[in-house]
Formats: C-alpha cells, structure tokens, sequence
C-alpha cells in the first residue's frame, strides 16, 4: 500500500504524513508541482528525524505519476461514493489525496478505481489531509493484514 499526494500546498501536512509512512512502512508519491519549495523548513520541522526513514518518490506531474501506477489508485474524498470501513483494500492500493483546498479536479477523480469516504458528522466540511492520511492508511493496513506489529 502507498500514499500520494496529488499537488500538495501546505508543508506541515506533507511532513506529517511522510512522517506517518515511515512509522507504518508505507511509500509516498509526491505529485508536483507542490505549493511550497520542497525545503521548505515547516516540512524539515513537521516530518522531524523521521524523513531519513521515508521511502519518497518525486513524479513532476500527474501524467508521469500514473505512468508508475501499478495497484488500484483509491481517492479519498468528502465526494466518495463508498465509506471507507465499507470499502475492500487490497494490498497494492495506492491512497490519493487531493489538494487540501480543491481536493481533487475532474481528470483525477475519472482516473481513479476507487472514491472512498470517511464517515463524518453532517453539516462538517472535511477532516484535516495528514488526520484524513492516517485513518485511511490505518484502515487500508488493518484490512490487508500489513499494520507492523
């Protein structure tokens, strides 16, 4: 199971989910361009000694991204059409996330096999990406048998 972050725009998000991926063992793909420089130090400060761990892969666009696309890619977003505890991961699914403020445009969403959800309260927007990040990893792992023991 992956990660991928589709045009990220807030450092302290990227650091804190490359952070979760070292700490599950999961790879991220980094869909560019990003909305920040990529050394930004509120990236260094949130993904903290940890970024020596992560296993990161760099794609300059959303074409050459699904060019390296070898599992299902599953986009998590408040428009997904199954809950996430309804919905079955397989090993090798890769878990998109959108931009933080425009989640995901049109052509992403049409690409991807899977639109999953996280149940929320009615009436609330979206959970935080990074938070987002890490039930749906949590949940993807514990399904497929991958969590670290």
């Amino acid at each position: 199971m992956r990660i991928a972050l589709f045009q990220p725009e807030i450092p302290g998000n990227v650091g804190a989910i490359l952070r979760l991926s070292a700490c599950f063992g999961v790879t991220v793909d980094l869909i560019e361009p990003c909305g920040f420089v990529f050394s930004d130090a509120r990236l260094k400060r949130a993904g903290m000694d940890y970024i020596d761990h992560v296993d990161l892969v760099r794609h300059m666009d959303w074409e050459s991204f699904c060019a390296s696309v070898t599992g299902r890619l599953i986009l998590m977003t408040t428009k997904g059409s199954s809950s996430l505890y309804d919905f079955a991961f397989q090993p090798s699914d890769v878990l998109l996330m959108g931009q933080e403020s425009a989640g995901a445009p049109d052509y992403v969403h049409a690409r991807c096999d899977g639109r999953v959800q996280i149940p929320m309260h009615q009436g609330l927007r979206s959970l935080n990406i990074s938070m987002a990040a890490g039930i749906a990893l949590a949940e993807g792992l514990r399904q497929t048998g991958q969590l670290p023991t």
